[in-house]
């Protein structure tokens, strides 16, 4: 049973003094522990989940004779970029089909939501470089494409090929936004996640980025 010791009437709004039998400790721990953050604490059962797994398994990878080497967090990141790349590259087309034009891949969906990026027009060698398009031809192509479907303009700047989106180029990319945002954002936003930290992975996979390309300049040399 609770007992409640009852101060004298002068001081009973502002004292009250309560002994709680152990199960109502139990229960008022149980309560204290819910009422964290629901977030922090998917995110706290998640990482603690992931190292047990690691632990048992080892990481998560698609080559173990790589992941043997010095840095095995790496081969886990190699593993991770190959299926997200591809699961990304797959909505980018599907997203563009249900937009209403079921016939670009996932370079011309690219392409065309950088020409309309901030309604500026581009040359081709700044797409090229926005995304690190090494066989320029492609993008040749790809813009090739867009310009015959009316969603690009292209010009002259000199010796260099300009890109501008018109006004139907504009319309899809729109019409892609308001499907993103109805089917990808807002299952993701139900994750919880931390966008900051989000935004970090995106900037430390920049950077990595940029290790590869001079790993790959010195492959090149050997």
């Amino acid at each position: 049973m609770m007992s409640v010791k009852v101060p004298p009437r002068s001081i009973q709004k502002s004292h009250l003094e309560v002994t709680l039998p152990p199960f109502a400790v139990v229960r008022v721990q149980v309560f204290i522990a819910l009422s964290m953050p629901i977030r922090q604490y998917i995110i706290d059962k998640s990482s603690e989940r992931h190292r047990m797994q690691r632990e048992e398994w080892g990481p998560i990878v698609s080559a173990s004779h790589l992941s043997v080497g010095a840095m095995p967090s790496m081969s886990e990141l190699e593993f991770a970029l190959t299926v997200t790349g591809n699961a990304f590259q797959r909505w980018t087309v599907r997203c563009m089909a249900a937009a209403g034009y079921p016939s670009l891949t996932h370079l011309d969906v690219l392409l065309l939501h950088a020409t309309n990026h901030r309604g500026r027009e581009k040359t081709q060698a700044d797409l090229c470089t926005m995304f690190n398009i090494e066989d320029t031809h492609l993008a040749t192509y790809s813009i090739k494409k867009l310009a015959g479907m009316g969603l690009v303009r292209t010009g002259r700047r000199g010796k260099e090929k300009t890109v501008r989106v018109t006004e139907a180029g504009a319309c899809a990319c729109e019409r892609y936004r308001e499907l993103r945002e109805g089917l990808l954002i807002s299952s993701i936003k139900t994750l919880g996640l931390d966008e900051e930290a989000l935004s970090r992975l995106a900037g430390l996979m920049r950077v990595v980025s940029g290790q590869y390309d001079q790993a790959a300049r010195g492959a090149v040399s050997l």
